[in-house]
């Protein structure tokens, strides 16, 4: 199966007049752009067939993906570090999986991964409205990596964006159950869903759209999702920089109700 394309045609359509980041791997893109009048720097893993790791060749998150993702974040930190106003971080996904293999575990692929998450963090909390924006898969460890740290989660709506801890077969053989037997559940439990819209019921989604291009997107496409991109920003800076906005939905109450009788009891 070929790799997605999806997450770097919307890179370059976003980024199109943004200056590139440079000393990253060929696999992790980032941009210093514009959105408006908000400075922003757009993030994106994509796919390369020369990886020196083969499992991390099709836009896993890998040990090189990991470690480019957390300089790319550090990097804009320490640029912004002295400003009031924090650029922008928008994380284009599209990521099947984190990178699974021998290497990938001897080297710490753990750590590679939680260093991405640790800076995503670090950014959020230091006032740098982090937005995600689903264009395609967002799968287990990569998703955790690149992307769920984000103040607002925005997907587009299609069948090929996809949100879950693992891919059907392996959640499959995990359960010792037949794909079609996990669709089935899925139709009445919404979090072993893959599709979006019962990943919007769990509260995780600020916004869903439709475009009209989602593999090679239209310029009436960019300045849809430009507008949804700078609107999400500007509620970041009103609410704050924490993740609340998350537990709203039905399907969150209770978690909300277990954090409210921790908050009393502790």
């Amino acid at each position: 199966m070929s790799a997605s394309q999806r997450g770097l045609n919307w890179f370059k359509a976003l980024s199109a007049n943004a200056a590139e980041v440079v000393g990253l791997p060929h696999s992790v893109k980032a941009a210093d752009g514009v959105l408006g009048e908000q400075a922003v720097r757009f993030l994106a893993v994509v796919a390369d067939a020369d990886n020196r790791f083969p499992r991390a060749r099709n836009g896993e998150v890998g040990l090189l993906e990991g470690w480019g993702l957390a300089k790319a974040v550090d990097s804009a930190i320490e640029l912004d570090r002295d400003n009031e106003h924090k650029r922008a971080l928008i994380a284009i996904v599209d990521v099947p999986s984190q990178a699974y293999g021998r290497r990938e575990e001897a080297l710490g692929i753990h750590q590679a991964l939680a260093g991405a998450v640790d800076s995503y963090a670090r950014a959020r909390l230091a006032g740098h409205p982090v937005i995600g924006l689903l264009v395609g898969k967002a799968m287990s460890g990569a998703f955790l990596a690149h992307g769920y740290q984000a103040n607002r989660l925005i997907a587009l709506r299609d069948p090929g964006v996809m949100v879950h801890a693992m891919g059907k077969e392996s959640a499959a053989r995990v359960t010792l159950r037949s794909v079609d037997e996990l669709e089935k559940l899925a139709a009445s439990i919404p979090p072993m869903a893959y599709d979006i819209e019962n990943y919007a019921s769990l509260g995780l989604l600020w916004e869903t759209l439709s475009v009209s291009q989602i593999e090679q997107p239209s310029g009436e496409d960019i300045s849809h999702v430009q507008d949804v991109l700078n609107s999400a920003i500007k509620d970041v800076k009103a609410a704050g920089n924490d993740l609340s906005s998350r537990l709203g939905a039905s399907n969150r109450q209770a978690s909300s109700k277990v954090r409210e009788l921790l908050r009393a009891q502790w």
